[in-house]
């Protein structure tokens, strides 16, 4: 299956996880793949294990718009064309509100929503001209909140409205824009959790799937809604979380 052949697709936190696990869905379908984040060295080893491909590392940060700008120059002038931007690149905060600093605050901020804002506004004209399409990383904790995590609530909540409002914008001059929401995924985010085998019950507890997510099962859904296939779909935000959000919260008894 190569439904991405002569395509251009570009991806934000690309080193690692979620990021990696789509670089690696993309290239295996035939796209030409731009890899993005701030540790070269990751993006180099994620390169080096994709299939054959006309593929591309640049080192930037998102969160840093004249970075951001020299990224979509660059690219253009490496492939000329832009098909897919994966906004993906974040980190996170937890503690309460009164508990955290400013710092915590700018940092979730200028990766998670100011990075999927720079990005999308430096890639747009190149998608207008491909009829291409935006995929953004939300996440089910842009969809619900959690217990000391805010701040991180507080942009994946925004890029999830940003999705609807982009994809209203945009759909009549034929670009589309969806979101992905992970639930609990096996990354470098979520390492320590991995080691907590109670905490894991908790999470198993509570998925009817019984399983944490893997980044290939994120990396499947990316690739759809950025497919063909996905051609009637935009302004969606995909809940991919082993079946958390179809729950109504109360125990499992």
């Amino acid at each position: 299956m190569e439904r991405f052949k002569n395509k251009v697709v570009v991806i934000t936190g690309a080193g690692s996880g979620i990021g990696a696990g789509s670089a690696q869905r993309f290239a295996k379908e035939g796209a030409s793949v731009v890899l993005v984040g701030r540790n070269e060295e990751k993006l180099n080893n994620v390169a080096g294990s994709l299939t054959s491909g006309n593929h591309l590392v640049v080192s930037a940060d998102v969160g840093d718009p004249d970075a951001v700008d020299k990224l979509a120059e660059s690219v253009l002038a490496h492939y000329g064309k832009v098909d897919v931007l994966v906004n993906n690149a974040g980190v996170h905060a937890q503690g309460k509100l009164h508990e955290a600093s400013l710092d915590d605050w700018k940092k979730v901020m200028s990766t998670d929503l100011d990075g999927v804002f720079y990005c999308t506004r430096a890639f747009m004209p190149a998608l207008l001209k491909s009829r291409g399409n935006v995929v953004n990383i939300s996440s089910v904790s842009g969809l619900g909140g959690d217990w000391g995590m805010s701040i991180y609530n507080a942009a994946k909540g925004a890029i999830t409205n940003l999705t609807r409002s982009l994809a209203l914008d945009y759909g009549e001059e034929g670009v589309r824009v969806n979101a992905i929401c992970p639930g609990f995924t096996l990354t470098d985010m979520t390492a320590e959790m991995k080691e907590d085998q109670q905490l894991l019950a908790k999470f198993r507890d509570r998925i009817p799937l019984q399983r944490p997510g893997e980044p290939e099962d994120i990396a499947a859904a990316i690739a759809f809604v950025a497919s063909d296939d996905a051609a009637y779909i935009t302004g969606v935000n995909l809940p991919v979380d082993g079946g958390i959000t179809a729950a109504n919260g109360q125990p499992h008894l």
